[in-house]
């Protein structure tokens, strides 16, 4: 067995699906290389826990939108419905990313997905979060939202809430690189709320047997638990275009994916009745290439399918309508809480500023992208 470079791939070695004595032999080695940065993690956080490391303020309230694992988590949906709450209660957030794979100002692909997601949301990205927060309140902003910032310890936060896959909740058990974990379970104790998200793809019996391991990992006092799912709404094209569901059914599809967690993004497509004949996986924040657009068009006439489908991540960098002679679509998902969800908006209400009434909701909600998304 080789290790591939794709998600797929890492993800099977990780997760010890992939068998045979050369994988093996790969875990022992990738385990080994995870001891030296569970020590990193270890100082680092104890550092910021003890003081001897500076935690920097802004002048509005901080909510950090994170995760334990590597990508996948299904966070962007999660800051959308954040920021989209915030400005639902008058307020005028903004979001602060670091901009991965970016230089100082650029938007990364997460980044360019939320400015489709909440147009009229402000998005500053710098490896220098402190100083990116302070910029957005300079200029008006009035609640920050940090995207991917659970580790980010240096912005001091009002609230952290973390997201957790439902399909994924453990990042196979072990650090990265010998697993996908960015910093231990416990971690999980700094935070005030945790949402399991995809919750609808697995039973109700997993969902209860994930929340009582994170609970007793979490803290004493166990934060607020809330699950959710994501809902497709439509298909986009490139163009702006917008397609319905039902335009997929009983066609032959093929799906790519750039993303943390793949294999979810095929399962959904697969729930809401998609017939999909090839799925290609690439790693996450892939950079398609001409060459990789080609062959992904060559790819679909061979498959005879009727359309590509992918995710808004994947589209803003493939940026094309057709590839050759197919269609091409994202799939818009939108965040919908079936439990805990009124929690999280209360949580959300309390770092409220009382200058933010409600009469300037419907204002501030139709310019976060629709009130009918509030």
């Amino acid at each position: 067995m080789s290790l591939l470079p794709d998600a797929t791939s890492f993800k099977r070695l990780v997760d010890g699906s992939a068998d045979g004595l050369s994988a093996a032999a790969l875990r022992w080695a990738l385990r080994g290389l995870a001891a030296p940065y569970a020590a990193a993690v270890f100082g680092r956080n104890k550092a910021y826990d003890f003081g001897l490391l500076p935690i920097r303020a802004c002048a509005a309230p901080v909510i950090c939108i994170g995760n334990l694992s590597l990508g996948g988590t299904g966070k962007t949906p999660l800051v959308a419905w954040a920021a989209r709450h915030l400005a639902g209660l008058g307020m005028r957030p903004a979001i602060v990313s670091r901009g991965y794979g970016t230089g100082r100002g650029q938007l990364s692909d997460e980044a360019a997905e939320l400015a489709l997601l909440v147009p009229g949301v402000p998005h500053l990205a710098d490896p220098d979060r402190v100083a990116a927060a302070r910029r957005a309140v300079a200029a008006g902003a009035d609640a920050v939202v940090l995207d991917d910032g659970f580790q980010h310890r240096r912005l001091a936060r009002d609230l952290d809430i973390v997201a957790v896959d439902a399909t994924d909740p453990f990042g196979c058990g072990f650090l990265f690189p010998r697993g996908l974990l960015r910093e231990p379970l416990y971690g999980l104790a700094r935070a005030d709320a945790i949402v399991l998200t995809r919750s609808t793809l697995v039973d109700a019996s997993r969902r209860a047997e994930i929340r009582a391991a994170l609970s007793r990992l979490a803290s004493s006092i166990p934060p607020v638990w809330a699950e959710a799912t994501h809902r497709p709404t439509g298909l986009r094209q490139a163009g702006g275009a917008t397609l319905s569901l039902d335009s997929l059914r009983g066609q032959r599809i093929v799906a790519c994916a750039g993303i943390g967690n793949p294999a979810a993004f095929r399962l959904s497509l697969e729930q809401f009745g998609a017939d999909v004949v090839a799925f290609r996986a690439f790693p996450d924040h892939h950079a398609y290439s001409p060459q990789d657009l080609d062959d992904l068009g060559s790819w679909a006439q061979r498959a005879q399918a009727t359309m590509l489908v992918t995710t808004l991540k994947d589209l803003v960098k493939i940026q094309r309508d057709n590839l050759g002679i197919t269609p091409v679509a994202a799939v818009e998902i939108t965040l919908e809480f079936v439990d805990g969800g009124d929690e999280i908006a209360t949580l959300l209400e309390s770092v409220r500023p009382p200058a933010a009434t409600s009469s300037s909701r419907r204002e501030a909600c139709a310019s976060a992208g629709g009130e009918n998304t509030c």
